[in-house]
């Protein structure tokens, strides 16, 4: 079996794909999409997206320093690649895509209502690495949507059905394979 050798590049895949809200401080809000983001920290919660400055997006997130975090599903793969393509600049995303603007609990920007789990996020640090800035941002309120909770509570993620992207293809995801630490339990 052979292997090729490549020139660097980012082959971390899959990675999720996201529906990021944001607003301006008049309350005007977008949607983009977002691929390269993920947990940095768990105390206290906090997450990253990467962002090219050119996008419409990207002055409302520096002004008003926030965004929200959509996760996406397979129902919403369609409304994820159109906002990844179209501009806010020329285009309604929320009204094209018929996405609903829900408010959220903590920050002024809403979130996407048919989203399953939104994480509303406060910007605290800026970090300018080259095609992208990195906002790195805790998690200050989530929102999950009732109808993917289980009886316990519990968010299930195969209910959700979600989506992720690969070398320019998007996935569905969901069959679990093993719980955390099933390799080393006692049987």
């Amino acid at each position: 079996m052979g292997r090729q050798s490549w020139k660097p590049g980012n082959m971390l895949y899959p990675v999720p794909a996201v529906l990021v809200s944001v607003a301006d401080k008049k309350g005007n809000s977008n949607l983009f999409t977002v691929a390269w983001t993920g947990t940095i920290c768990s105390d206290p919660p906090m997450v990253s997206i990467s962002v090219r400055k050119e996008r419409y997006s990207y002055d409302m997130i520096r002004d008003t320093g926030e965004f929200v975090i959509n996760l996406t599903t397979k129902d919403l793969t369609y409304a994820t690649d159109y906002c990844g393509v179209k501009s806010g600049r020329d285009t309604d995303k929320w009204k094209e895509m018929k996405l609903t603007k829900g408010t959220s609990e903590k920050v002024k920007v809403p979130y996407v209502a048919e989203s399953p789990v939104a994480l509303e996020c406060v910007v605290k640090e800026v970090l300018e690495l080259g095609t992208h800035d990195m906002f790195l941002a805790e998690v200050v309120a989530v929102t999950v949507d009732d109808s993917y909770l289980d009886e316990k509570n519990k968010f299930c993620l195969s209910k959700a059905e979600p989506m992720v992207y690969s070398h320019g293809e998007y996935y569905s995801i969901g069959e679990k394979l093993g719980t955390f630490g099933y390799s080393v339990r006692k049987k």
